[in-house]
């Protein structure tokens, strides 16, 4: 696995300043993302190289994740600086008295799916109800179908298949659906098969919490609230650059950090971004990309607390920071872009 290390050289070429010789001296911080990299991580890639980072005084290396990897622990062990996280996992930190908080989220909608085969009789997403297999993951699962079940009539917990993060299964059974990510495994399949799979994303059928979320230890914020704003806002460029800008270094930068990712499933996850609106939509619309809301982590938290997981006296109001983003960062990027 490549972990990104040439990010400090690109940030450091950027801090020149044109009045004598002298650099900058920048910050060193490193970035653990939750899989391997990709369009869905876009716009801090786009923050490395197209200087942003650098010119608010961070050398950022992203650390991949992926198979294997446990970045969540790294952020604990103080091995890494940021993390990308979940909505449900930081709740679920908080409820084992991790100190962990979200500061920023970058998809207003999570990225979530369920896929269908077409013309099988599904064409709502309660109608998933009448499929007698769902492919899951374990996690899939214990968060969004215990939702599902409280939220719509008809899924039973025998629909459950796991899911090895292939689509052969699914495939192989017409009447059957299959967990993913909208910017994903859809371009999987129509890969594979010439076919669109009909795609029901959670978010737009009720399921709420943030995804991609910047997480950091609380003594980070107690200790350097500046480096902490400084990453948030510069990411937040980033991914204004990135979906409304030319993103053609950054594409390169990820391609050839992950050397499995291809020009077509960049072009397709992109795609998937935008006019699903999982970055910039809702609250990102009028406060800028990153925005997280007390109203909103409240609206998840009583959802876990509905379907019991999430106990009731857990105070959800320490698992996030809300002073680092909804300032408007960025708007003006995408009125020029």
């Amino acid at each position: 696995m490549f972990n990104l290390r040439i990010s400090s050289a690109v940030a450091t070429f950027f801090c020149i300043l044109t009045s004598g010789n002298t650099a900058i001296a920048l910050e060193n911080v490193r970035f653990g993302t939750d899989w391997l990299a990709e369009a869905d991580h876009g716009g801090f890639y786009q923050a490395i190289v197209d200087g942003t980072y650098a010119r608010y005084g961070l050398s950022v290396d992203i650390v991949q994740g992926g198979p294997g990897t446990r970045n969540r622990a790294l952020l604990l062990a103080d091995k890494l600086d940021f993390y990308l996280g979940t909505h449900q996992e930081q709740l679920e930190a908080v409820e084992q008295n991790i100190p962990l908080v979200d500061v920023a989220a970058f998809y207003q909608k999570n990225a979530q799916v369920l896929l269908t085969h077409p013309g099988n009789g599904v064409d709502g997403f309660a109608d998933l109800a009448k499929l007698p297999t769902i492919f899951m993951t374990q996690g899939g699962y214990g968060a969004y179908f215990q939702w599902m079940k409280a939220n719509f009539s008809g899924f039973r917990d025998e629909q459950f298949r796991p899911y090895n993060f292939s689509p052969a299964l699914f495939l192989a059974n017409t009447n059957s659906a299959q967990q993913g990510l909208v910017t994903s495994e859809p371009y999987e399949i129509k890969e594979a098969t010439g076919v669109d799979p009909q795609i029901f994303l959670l978010a737009d059928a009720g399921y709420r919490p943030y995804a991609t979320t910047i997480t950091v230890q609380r003594k980070r914020i107690e200790t350097n609230p500046d480096q902490v704003q400084r990453f948030v806002d510069a990411s937040i460029e980033g991914w204004y650059n990135y979906l409304y800008g030319d993103n053609s270094a950054a594409n390169a930068l990820i391609k050839k950090t992950n050397p499995d990712m291809t020009d077509g499933q960049i072009a397709y996850a992109l795609d998937k971004l935008k006019s699903y609106g999982i970055v910039d939509s809702g609250d990102a619309i009028g406060h800028g990309i990153g925005c997280m809301t007390a109203e909103r982590y409240k609206q998840f938290a009583d959802d876990l607390v509905r379907v019991r997981l999430l106990k009731p006296d857990v105070d959800y109001s320490k698992a996030f920071d809300t002073r680092f983003s909804c300032k408007g960062v960025g708007l003006d990027l995408k009125t020029r872009l």
